[in-house]
């Protein structure tokens, strides 16, 4: 299992997001860390238009072309590395999400390997009361609001990590597949920085 980990600047919502820091050390390195202690991820190539200096016999740098460079489709720089990279399968995952534990990103490509699925990412479970902007109840009725836990089931895409191997991915240039499987972690792990204030709520738990 190959890891692909993106890395680049000029974040819109938070400037430099990957490289801020949180008890002293750059965000991208808490799930680094990770990836290099899983005995299942054999290579990590980090895409990035940053300068690096770190040093690992699992590490592979590549630099993001400008095409690719600030807010891009992530599909396009996955394919750069795949382009660039050989291997069959793979894990995306983002250093905007630290609280992954090492043991769930090692079930998730365990349970990928086990089952004959194209595809693995990663869900949280929502049971919540939806509206639109036209004020209309989406999953509801105000004259007969269930309660939460009656809701229909639906699950958030948390961008946690994606498992492919390349000849999905080809076929579509995507990293979800036709047969993916939804896998859940908890909203604690799935917990992603996109602002200021999600920086600060995560630099607090891991403090």
């Amino acid at each position: 299992m190959f890891a692909i980990l993106p890395l680049r600047k000029n974040s819109k919502r938070l400037k430099n997001k990957n490289i801020k820091k949180i008890n002293g050390k750059p965000l991208y390195q808490f799930i680094l860390k990770k990836l290099i202690k899983s005995k299942l991820v054999k290579k990590i190539i980090i895409t990035t238009d940053y300068k690096f200096k770190e040093n690992h016999k699992k590490l592979i740098l590549i630099k993001r072309p400008k095409n690719l460079r600030g807010n891009c489709n992530m599909n396009l720089v996955i394919k750069d590395v795949l382009d660039k990279i050989d291997g069959d399968d793979f894990i995306q995952i983002h250093a905007t999400s630290p609280l992954l534990k090492i043991s769930t990103i090692n079930k998730a490509i365990t349970y990928y390997k086990k089952n004959k699925y194209d595809s693995l990412f990663s869900v949280t479970k929502i049971q919540k009361r939806f509206w639109s902007l036209k004020k209309k109840p989406i999953n509801h009725r105000v004259n007969n609001s269930p309660t939460t836990q009656s809701l229909r089931l639906l699950y958030e895409e948390n961008s946690g990590f994606y498992i492919f191997n390349r000849k999905t991915f080809l076929k579509r240039v995507n990293r979800i597949g036709l047969k993916p499987k939804l896998f859940e972690i908890n909203k604690q792990e799935a917990f992603d920085i996109d602002d200021n204030d999600d920086f600060e709520i995560v630099k607090r738990l891991l403090s």
